[in-house]
């Protein structure tokens, strides 16, 4: 079995833009030209002032305490060439070069020390991730599985939705789903969430059970928030080795899809309450999982509505059964890669938290 791998993701780098390097040669270049064009008796080296300055923006601080001798070292020459060197205006732009490259070093050493500081809270970032969301693994009890996730915020690496795949003595189980609100309350309620889930799977014989504790999860976390208005929506998902058919239990989620060749259809499966509101739907509503066949070849999608939601240039939704139904395949890596380069294309920026699971029988 081939090693785990993260889903795939969208996540902005921070970059310096190309040309910011070459800052401190293009006025480098400048004074040189200036030199050249005005009269000789003028020093054209006050445009080296700023040298270190600009050095700061791109190179570290022996770089810019570099440049900064080498400005006064230009300045020095073109003055003499002048034959002003010693004259006291002269004087001053040396101490104000000086100055300026005492200045630049510092701030290039802060700048990289700040810098340093930023890539190991943005490991520490990634590592927390990878712990929350787990890397998808590419098989798993008799299937193969592909995901994909995306935050709205590309600086943020867990957003509001989640997901995960247990390969358990019941079967492999699967759950994605999607945390009402956002920002650091819903980091945690994901984390809260994928918690219990893990904790039940492996030991809760029935989907509905094992709904239900993820049920009561939400509702604890609620409580101890304030939060009247919490609730996660999600679908399950468990598939037994060797089946040719997955149960599913939606808890006012998205309605997961089929896929069989050219043709989309979505999984007619009872659509309950979300998770953290079960207590407002009587006992006796509560609904057995819905078994949905999955022979060799058909796909099974689970999604958020970071994907059926998202709108292109003129406010129009993404047509996500046409647009799977034009490409032919239907293996998950497939289905996945199209996924994340289409709502892309089609959307922009997103607006929302994208997550999609993608799986089918070996």
């Amino acid at each position: 079995m081939s090693a785990p791998r993260p889903p795939q993701l969208a996540v902005a780098q921070p970059r310096v833009p190309r040309w910011v390097p070459w800052l401190p040669v293009l006025l480098l270049v400048l004074d040189l030209i200036a030199e050249a064009v005005v009269p000789r008796a003028v020093a054209a080296g006050f445009l080296l002032t700023a040298l270190p300055v600009v050095a700061a923006f791109s190179y570290g601080p022996v770089l810019t305490a570099t440049a900064t001798v080498g400005a006064l070292g230009l300045q020095l020459l073109l003055a003499l060439r002048a034959d002003h060197i010693s004259e006291q205006h002269h004087v001053w732009v040396y101490i104000a070069t000086l100055l300026s490259g005492a200045m630049g070093t510092v701030l290039s050493w802060q700048r990289t020390r700040q810098n340093r500081t930023l890539l190991q809270a943005r490991t520490v970032a990634e590592t927390l991730q990878r712990t929350v969301l787990r890397p998808v693994p590419e098989r798993a009890g008799g299937l193969r599985v592909a995901g994909l996730y995306r935050p709205a915020q590309a600086e943020v690496l867990v957003g509001g939705d989640l997901y995960e795949v247990c390969d358990t003595r019941f079967g492999v189980r699967v759950l994605l789903g999607d945390v009402r609100g956002k920002g650091l309350g819903a980091v945690r309620t994901v984390a809260d969430v994928l918690g219990a889930f893990r904790a039940a799977a492996y030991d809760t014989q029935g989907l509905v059970e094992l709904a239900d504790q993820l049920d009561r999860a939400v509702l604890r976390d609620a409580a101890d928030r304030g939060d009247d208005e919490l609730f996660v929506t999600a679908v399950l998902l468990q598939y037994r080795p060797g089946a040719d058919c997955v149960e599913i239990v939606n808890r006012g989620h998205t309605t997961p899809l089929l896929l069989a060749g050219g043709a989309i259809a979505p999984v007619a499966c009872a659509d309950e309450l979300p998770l953290g509101l079960g207590h407002l739907s009587p006992d006796e509503e509560r609904c057995k999982p819905t078994t949905v066949a999955l022979p060799p070849g058909h796909t099974v999608l689970l999604y958020t509505d970071g994907v059926s939601e998202a709108r292109d240039a003129t406010g129009a939704f993404y047509p996500l059964a046409p647009r799977l139904a034009a490409l032919a395949s239907t293996a998950p890596d497939r289905v996945v890669s199209f996924l994340a380069r289409d709502v892309h294309q089609y959307a922009g920026l997103l607006a929302d938290d994208l997550a999609v699971l993608a799986l089918t029988p070996e």
